[in-house]
């Protein structure tokens, strides 16, 4: 790596930016590039940028001139919690503990504390009123959990208008489904809101909120790896 690659590296990290380093491995050359730009030097798919960015994982590609090698620099994941819960109380520090940067979000009085959810960042605000701040994107995923449309939908609502790997919602079937009618009637497709895991989590029969959360998790780590 040469000083102006490191140099760019270095001004991506201090700057919160997301970028892969390629080298094409018969001759050296490099490229430094940032989510969401294309290859100009090393003729690179942007599909294969952007499942570098996604996943954090480095990996190979055949290009017509040669094998390259991609080496992303990323932030950490995030999730946004919105609903301090019970589910929320387990969730969290089982994120923290995977490496996701945790916000929970939840205006209500009492819920979202520093001694219900130590070590996480709290917003005691309407989702309508800060999820465009927090600014979900394709390394942040947002699990709705209060079981009320009233902050549960504009937060589902600004994630569908996002980036966000992940999209999940507490509740039945009859509960998704009332929640797409809703949706759907803002306008979101039905392709939109197929983004929307609900009931959320995997189904492995989980009961207490410490096995649901742990569904939610493993849903949540699928859909950034896989």
């Amino acid at each position: 790596m040469n000083a102006d690659v490191l140099r760019g590296v270095v001004t991506a990290q201090v700057a919160g930016r997301d970028v892969v380093l390629a080298t094409r491995l018969s001759d050296g050359a490099q490229e430094l590039i940032a989510a969401g730009s294309p290859s100009r030097a090393l003729g690179l798919d942007g599909d294969d940028v952007a499942a570098a960015l996604r996943t954090g994982d480095p990996r190979t590609v055949d290009t017509p001139d040669g094998v390259v090698f991609l080496r992303p620099y990323i932030r950490p994941p995030r999730l946004i919690v919105v609903g301090a819960v019970h589910i929320a109380q387990a969730l969290v520090p089982m994120a923290q503990i995977a490496g996701f940067e945790v916000t929970v979000l939840d205006p209500r009085e009492g819920f979202a504390t520093a001694d219900r959810f130590p070590g996480a960042a709290l917003v005691k605000e309407w989702p309508d009123r800060v999820m465009e701040t927090l600014r979900p994107d394709a390394r942040t995923g947002v699990v709705a959990l209060t079981h009320d449309p009233k902050i549960d939908d504009p937060a589902l609502i600004a994630a569908l208008r996002s980036g966000a790997f992940y999209i999940g919602a507490l509740g039945s079937r009859k509960t998704q489904g009332a929640r797409r009618e809703r949706l759907g009637a803002l306008g979101f497709t039905a392709a939109d809101l197929e983004r929307i895991h609900g009931p959320v989590g995997l189904p492995i029969g989980a009961r207490t909120p410490e096995e649901i959360a742990v569904a939610v998790l493993a849903q949540v780590i699928g859909a950034l790896r896989l």
